[in-house]
């Protein structure tokens, strides 16, 4: 894509142009506060506009006024510069003085190119379906039954439609996976210590990020990457047959609902216990009957009670209950279903700032 500056994006340089229109400078009073919320849609499509756009992409680190910007990703200046100042009054893009506009910390974020990038995962918060299936949530709550609502919606399962229907959704969506595990790989392979430990499971690891981490780290320790065939089929290019890590990785296609069929020291399941409870059951259920005695679970989860990032959290929660019927969990209910399993509960630590990992050992 053009961008209107010429300086590399990888080597970004401060800027000196003051930032008028960065955002309010206080809170506003309530009744204007729920309007602003009211139209939280409006926000959520600017994103997403701005995403599709490559508006992020095409600005360089000097200014650049809405008539070059729209001339880079090819739309209407008058309609860019709306968009620009939406975004600019959440702290999305900055004004300057004479109109031009600059990136913030959280435009960047917005860049293909940017290593801590949101952009797949702003996209997946703002899929199609998400527009329908919103104004729904009412009864989502009504009913409990948030999965039904989706069918009744679409003719079929979440991911059944992601599949068959929503082609492009499906592939921002496993994007949006994709970055996410990627950007938290290296956080988790800090956090674990795996002393004693020679075999390591991952257990609905996606593509394999985390396990790949890992073994990267510790050069003596083997791997098992388990996830649906479709899933593992596409694992971590260093997991897979040619890779530097293939020789220390079995990659096991599979449910992990259904059977986990294989013997680890350390067993790792991040992110997956959000189905409902009879499928959260089944999986762990199914890792202590693969488990030896005293072997190590490890679960990491985004909870809804973990203040710096309940409103991200809390808003993810809401979305599993509108399309698979599931739910975040807080530390006590994560903790309640890791111990009515049978897990025999340790520490609880923070891997970042919006993941926790929860110690277990498989009794003997």
């Amino acid at each position: 894509m053009t961008t209107v500056s010429s300086t590399p994006a990888a080597t970004p340089a401060p800027v000196p142009v003051p930032a008028p229109n960065a955002g309010p400078p206080h809170t506003p009073p309530p009744a204007m506060r729920l309007r602003e919320l009211a139209f939280g849609a409006a926000v959520a499509a600017a994103v997403r506009a701005a995403a599709r756009l490559g508006v992020a992409d095409a600005l360089g680190e000097s200014p650049a006024t809405p008539a070059e910007l729209a001339a880079a990703v090819h739309a209407e200046p008058k309609p860019l510069q709306r968009l620009l100042r939406a975004l600019s009054c959440y702290g999305i893009f900055a004004e300057t003085e004479d109109g031009s506009f600059v990136h913030t910390e959280m435009s960047r974020l917005l860049r293909e190119d940017d290593p801590h990038s949101l952009r797949d995962i702003c996209l997946w918060c703002t899929e199609p379906w998400t527009w329908q299936a919103w104004p729904r949530l009412d009864d989502a709550v009504r009913t409990g039954d948030g999965a039904n609502i989706f069918h009744e919606l679409f003719g079929k399962g979440f991911f059944t439609y992601l599949h068959e229907d929503a082609h492009e959704s499906a592939q921002v969506f496993n994007r949006a996976m994709t970055t996410s595990s990627v950007q938290s790989a290296l956080d988790v392979a800090d956090l674990l210590d795996l002393t004693g430990v020679s075999v390591v499971a991952d257990i609905g690891g996606g593509q394999g990020h985390v396990l790949a981490s890992l073994l990267e780290k510790h050069p003596t320790v083997r791997g098992h990457l388990l996830d649906l065939p479709g899933v593992v089929a596409k694992a971590d290019p260093r997991l897979r047959d040619g890779g530097p890590l293939a020789d220390r990785t079995g990659i096991v296609p599979g449910d992990c609902r259904e059977a986990v069929p294989v013997q680890a020291d350390l067993y790792i399941i991040k992110n997956i216990l959000e189905w409902d409870d009879e499928s959260t059951r089944r999986c762990l259920r199914n890792v202590l009957a693969a488990a030896r005695p005293g072997a190590r679970v490890v679960v990491i989860e985004n909870l809804v009670d973990d203040t710096p990032s309940m409103r991200f959290t809390t808003a993810m929660d809401l979305m599993l209950l509108l399309n698979v019927g599931g739910a975040k969990h807080t530390k006590e209910s994560l903790r309640t279903r890791l111990t009515d399993a049978g897990l025999v509960l340790g520490d609880i630590r923070p891997v970042n700032a919006y993941l926790h990992a929860f110690e277990c050992t498989v009794p003997g």
